[in-house]
């Protein structure tokens, strides 16, 4: 048996009790004990090694949320490999530059995703090995069937793995943060094993909802400490507010995570249907990925009482905050005090600014890393002390607690006047027709830019020209006028990632094309 020094290895759990809930699926209801587990991540290992990958080398999963993905993760993690785990909503030519930016051996990837893989193995050289999830796929492997054929054993050479995650291009091409391996043994206690159990109370009592593509950060090594812990975690496909409520209801839920547009996807529900589910065991919400507005917390805090924790950290991890609910409301509008590393909030000039002031967040001592294959946006992250930065711009009170303005890279410059449109999104979210806002700079002659609201109703609400026009004066009503829109757009539906990430750089981009063509021109 594995001894305590491993004891965050699923081999770990399953020694002690294979029957034991590692994860469920909760759209198919499939279940996967701690034993199912070890002998699949090891049918992996087996054949990642078979196929002459070895530590350092590297794959990619392309995966909605089902059984296999966090099977191909564990396998992964167990070899000593690299996993890349890609945004299933990347476009072909995204996922063929990270593909050949990480150098991928292995690409595993859902039938649901046929057309790409089919694209890509035409595409790519024959020595990269695509394999297909669940059904056919012209060209591909079958995942199932390459499984099937090697011993659920360990590899002989297990050594500890990590995820190479890709940034999700808002403000460029995507690129990989790459963390050291440690060179420890597969299931060895690590930075994010300490981190999270330590803050937020992973273990082997843990009932972990996902209700987040695993393919991103949070989701996935989220979902994985609590497996390592002896936990379990239930996976929903997608987020879906009543859904959510009725699962942790159902499966006596003791943590969850969610970002901002959850919550206020849930406080739109009639309070009648939110109200009728029982939430008692849930005794920790996290929420992370983006600012909250302060109004939509103090709502979830009055309804779900003193168990949300908030906490601020990119997939970089360099530098790490948190907050209880009681520490966020002495500090309202905070994202805590540093966990990992020491905040230092400079100028443009890379000088440190004085408490109160706003500049950019850096973070000395924080976790290291490097951007795969790009040592100038590496460089561009540290500044002459070292410290590094995400590039969001904020400001620390005299008690050492944090607090977001919003990305330097979303910054609006109207009239020489900085405009941080974070908090106009606010403003928009909390009007009862709004589900949904991005608030982004449009070139403007006279200013350079001016501030556009672009907003998706919620369902039923027409959009009219009179509700714009009632949006703006919402606006001005609560916000001074040079943060105001000065004109509101519709849509249907606004590029947001499922984890809560708005692709603001799209909207951006699509706005400066349409002003940059002749008149007459559609």
């Amino acid at each position: 048996m594995l001894s305590e020094t491993q004891r965050y290895h699923t081999r770990y759990h399953a020694e002690r009790d294979p029957n034991r809930l590692a994860y469920r699926m909760c759209a198919t209801g499939e279940e996967v004990t701690f034993g199912q587990l070890e002998a699949r991540a090891n049918q992996g290992a087996q054949l990642f090694r078979k196929a002459g990958l070895r530590a350092g080398d590297h794959i990619v999963i392309l995966m909605d949320n089902r059984r296999e993905f966090l099977e191909t993760c564990f396998a992964a993690d167990r070899a000593g490999l690299y996993y890349t785990t890609v945004s299933t909503h990347f476009t072909f030519e995204e996922i063929h530059y990270i593909i050949g930016d990480c150098g991928a051996q292995v690409v595993i990837g859902s039938d649901r995703f046929a057309e790409t893989l089919a694209r890509l193995r035409a595409d790519l050289p024959p020595e990269i090995t695509v394999y297909a999830v669940g059904g056919s796929v012209p060209g591909c492997d079958s995942w199932q069937d390459a499984l099937a054929a090697q011993p659920e054993t360990p590899i002989v050479d297990e050594i500890q793995g990590l995820d190479m995650l890709y940034s999700s291009g808002t403000t460029g091409r995507p690129k990989g943060i790459k963390w050291p391996l440690t060179g420890e043994p597969a299931g060895s206690r690590s930075m994010l094993i300490d981190l999270l159990a330590g803050l937020f109370g992973y273990d082997a009592d843990t009932r972990y909802l996902c209700p987040a593509p695993l393919y991103h950060a949070a989701p996935l090594r989220h979902s994985m400490v609590t497996i390592r812990m002896g936990g379990a975690a239930f996976i929903m496909d997608r987020f879906d507010a009543m859904g959510a409520l009725r699962l942790i209801e159902e499966h006596r839920i003791t943590h969850s995570q969610w970002v901002p547009t959850m919550f206020v996807r849930l406080l739109k529900l009639p309070q009648a249907e939110r109200e009728a589910f029982d939430l008692s065991s849930m005794t920790m919400a996290l929420h992370a990925a983006a600012p909250c507005p302060v109004d939509v917390k103090h709502q979830m805090i009055d309804w779900w009482g003193p168990i949300i924790h908030e906490y601020y950290a990119g997939t970089e991890n360099n530098g790490f905050t948190a907050l209880n609910t009681a520490e966020w409301l002495t500090h309202v509008g905070s994202v805590g005090q540093a966990k990992l590393g020491v905040i230092h909030v400079c100028d443009e000039s890379g000088a440190e600014l004085p408490v109160g002031a706003e500049g950019e967040i850096y973070f000395e001592n924080g976790h290291q890393f490097e951007y795969h294959n790009d040592p100038d946006k590496t460089a561009r992250s540290r500044n002459a002390m070292g410290w590094t930065t995400l590039g969001d711009i904020g400001r620390l009170d005299d008690e050492g607690y944090l607090y977001l303005t919003d990305r330097k890279s979303f910054v609006i410059i109207s009239g020489g006047v900085n405009i941080y449109p974070q908090e106009t999104e606010d403003v928009l979210l909390s009007h009862p027709a709004v589900e949904d806002a991005a608030v982004i700079g449009v070139p403007n002659e006279e200013f350079g830019e001016e501030v556009k609201a672009v907003v998706q109703l919620m369902p039923g609400t027409a959009p009219t020209p009179e509700l714009a026009e009632q949006m703006v004066a919402f606006c001005r009503s609560r916000l001074s006028a040079i943060k105001c829109p000065r004109s509101v757009d519709f849509r249907d539906k606004l590029p947001r990632e499922a984890t809560g990430k708005l692709y603001k750089r799209r909207l951006r981009d699509e706005y400066r094309a349409a002003a940059q063509k002749p008149a007459g021109q559609g």
